[in-house]
């Protein structure tokens, strides 16, 4: 989700802007009373077109929820990020984060839950430790902090780390401040495993704010010793923007200060950046000077470059073009199906001569209400062997599964998701991540609360041979293909 800047306070909101547009609503759609209804089109998904009721679920006959954990008080705040351990979703909120037991994904549990305000507490977890990002200015690094402004120079935000070795019972053990505070963060195994980094996206410096001083072309790199997290540190802080700056900005595209993610696949040594105006291919081989190796735009249809996603064999990535900040309704005719999407490009060359093409965009294939947030979000390759096959949020738009191995042609294969919060009234929500893990989709709704999903398709069975011990999807592991 975009971050926007209040005068002389640096803060994350939703921003509800108005589109408007014909909304082509499907005459199969079943009563809005029953709000368990699916819809099971004889077509494939692409053919379906349907505008649920309040609240009501629709989806491709191959994909059903199958359980749902509402959120509760305190941690009733936006949901925004999940990572997973062994049998443990965890889960962030912009007031802390939730600890789930998913052994039984049809009934998952809450292990623990961790009041510790500072959004979007973006999450990643590695061993017996747990990192949380504050992007939103705090009085202090404590989890007793209170909203305080950018311009105040004691103010703090920046990286939290906890120690997860007792899943009841997490202790906060380590801060880090990071320049403009930390977005997002990706976590990167070291080469010899005695430390693990963290490379700290963040973005929209101003000059009244002592700790976000423009201009800010940066990421912030934090070594933290497994053996003594205490230690965590910035070590680096590479400028990614060196010769411009980045792109300038346009009307329709945001100018690039900072990146908002950044994927890494530490096994090939490469990571890709989404960098508000510029997509960037990076060399990671050396963890704590990552080199850019080749940049793209799109000034035509490209808004802000929010995330991206490697295919298995990293010939591939998928970015993300978060159209009004995650807080408008961009799935409808008037916005169209190459804006607020995916981009497919494939990756040719080798070593320092790799380069990105542009091959297509993806874009669910369903009108949304205009009083839906709808857009592209994330999402997670999903480890079928021999295809390209991605899950991906769309906020209020659901959750949709497709095949990108032929980059040119990408399509829908299963789709799951609500009707609107409000059949009158603009109201934000909707799922933020959706992501594969060990057989089943595990969503994390801004709303209605931790969604875990079952997909049944010839397509995808061989996914379930697939099993990981932790998943950070940001920190792409690689899978046995052919």
């Amino acid at each position: 989700m975009i971050r926007f800047h209040k005068p002389r306070l640096r803060q994350l909101r939703v921003v509800a802007l108005a589109t408007t547009g014909l909304l082509v609503a499907s005459a199969l759609v079943a009563p809005a009373s029953n709000a368990q209804t699916v819809a099971q089109a004889a077509e494939a998904p692409a053919l379906t077109n349907t505008i649920p009721g309040v609240d009501e679920i629709v989806s491709s006959p191959n994909l059903r929820q199958i359980a749902n954990v509402p959120k509760v008080a305190p941690l009733d705040a936006t949901n925004s990020d999940i990572a997973f351990q062994g049998r443990y979703a965890f889960a962030g909120n912009y007031n802390g984060f939730v600890i789930y037991d998913i052994s039984r994904p049809s009934a998952p549990t809450v292990k623990a839950r961790v009041l510790c305000p500072g959004s979007q507490n973006d999450i990643s977890v590695h061993g017996d430790l747990l990192f949380l990002s504050t992007d939103s200015s705090r009085s202090d690094d404590s989890c007793n902090s209170t909203t305080q402004g950018a311009d105040v120079k004691g103010s703090w935000e920046g990286i939290k780390v906890f120690d997860i070795k007792d899943k009841a019972n997490p202790r906060y053990i380590k801060s880090v401040e990071t320049a403009c505070g930390s977005h997002t963060h990706t976590l990167v195994p070291g080469k010899d495993r005695k430390a693990i980094y963290l490379y700290v996206s963040s973005y929209s410096p101003r000059a009244e704010f002592p700790d976000c001083q423009p201009p800010h072309d940066s990421i912030s790199i934090i070594k933290v010793p497994v053996k003594k997290p205490t230690d965590a540190a910035v070590v680096a802080t590479p400028n990614l923007f060196p010769d411009d700056g980045g792109f300038p900005g346009s009307p329709t595209g945001s100018a690039t200060t900072g990146c908002h993610d950044i994927t890494a696949y530490p096994s090939k040594d490469l990571a890709a950046g989404a960098c508000m105006g510029d997509g960037i291919l990076l060399d990671i081989k050396n963890r704590e000077a990552p080199r850019v190796i080749n940049r793209v735009r799109d000034e035509v249809n490209f808004a802000f470059w929010h995330s991206a996603t490697f295919n298995n064999s990293g010939t591939k990535v998928i970015f993300t073009d978060e159209l009004g900040g995650g807080g408008a309704a961009t799935c409808n005719e008037t916005v169209g199906p190459n804006r607020g999407a995916d981009a497919i490009y494939d990756i040719a060359g080798r070593g320092n001569a790799r380069t990105m093409t542009f091959r297509s965009y993806y874009k669910i294939p369903r009108a949304n209400a205009n009083t839906e947030n709808c857009v592209a979000h994330n999402g997670s390759l999903i480890p079928v062997l021999g295809k390209d096959i991605m899950v991906q949020a769309w906020y209020q738009g659901g959750i949709s599964v497709f095949d990108f191995t032929d980059s040119a042609n990408p399509k829908e294969i299963a789709f799951w998701e609500r009707g609107p919060l409000s059949a009158d009234t603009f109201v934000g929500g909707g799922t933020w991540s959706a992501y594969y893990y060990n057989g089943h989709i595990y969503s994390n709704d801004m709303v209605k609360g931790l969604d875990v999903l079952e997909l049944n398709d010839w397509r995808t069975w061989s996914a379930k041979l697939t099993r990981y011990q932790e998943l950070n999807v940001q920190t792409q592991p690689s899978y046995l293909g052919w």
